[in-house]
């Protein structure tokens, strides 16, 4: 079973694609911190992140720095949101992450193209979504809890700027899949909106 989770930064689709993958005993698999590995190889390369060639060369980066720290600050995040403009840079990661969605016992990814590009034939699709407000408070109290010193309006900036290229970009932009199930986070507690979706995957294997 293939199970699709897209949604905007700071939507709550990753905690939730994560309780699922639990829940079900499904393999999880973060397809924005591949991108965001990218983004960090290029800053580590001293490179251009709206340079498609070198963002195409981040591409081969190490699978250690899947555990670099660093990958999940602001700063990289919008590197990973210029880098994934980039056809080439799509199509690169597009195997690994095709790959993983056909292991045997069952797989959750999320992202922000899984059930349009990635995986257009997943059992069952979510489309996590949450107001720019509520998402730029989260972010912020992430953020400022691991030490960062930004304000709640330089965090909400970054994710109205990163919005406006994941949904704008000409190759596999951010949007719902038309058979997607759409879940407004807002005014939800994460144990809700996890339940949610878990009563959803459960409606759909009948």
């Amino acid at each position: 079973m293939i199970i699709a989770v897209d949604g905007p930064t700071a939507s709550g689709k990753g905690t939730i694609a994560r309780a699922i993958a639990e829940h079900f005993g499904f393999a999880y698999l973060d397809t924005g911190l591949l991108y965001r590995a990218v983004g960090r190889q290029v800053e580590l390369n001293g490179g251009d992140a709206d340079n498609a060639d070198d963002a195409l060369i981040a591409c081969d980066f190490h699978d250690s720095l899947l555990d670099d720290p660093e990958l999940r600050n602001e700063v990289t995040g919008n590197y990973a949101s210029k880098v994934s403009v980039h056809a080439q840079v799509r199509k690169a990661l597009f195997k690994r992450q095709r790959e993983f969605a056909e292991q045997d016992g069952g797989a959750v990814l999320d992202g922000r193209d899984i059930g349009t590009v990635v995986a257009p034939d997943a059992d069952a699709k979510f489309f996590i979504t949450a107001s720019l407000e509520a998402r730029s408070q989260r972010r912020w109290q992430e953020l400022v809890g691991h030490g960062r010193d930004l304000t709640l309006k330089q965090v909400k900036t970054m994710i109205t700027e990163r919005d406006a290229r994941d949904m704008n970009r000409e190759d596999a932009p951010l949007v719902a899949a038309p058979d997607a199930m759409v879940i407004d986070t807002t005014a939800f507690t994460k144990e809700q909106a996890i339940e949610a979706v878990i009563e959803a995957v459960y409606a759909s294997r009948k």
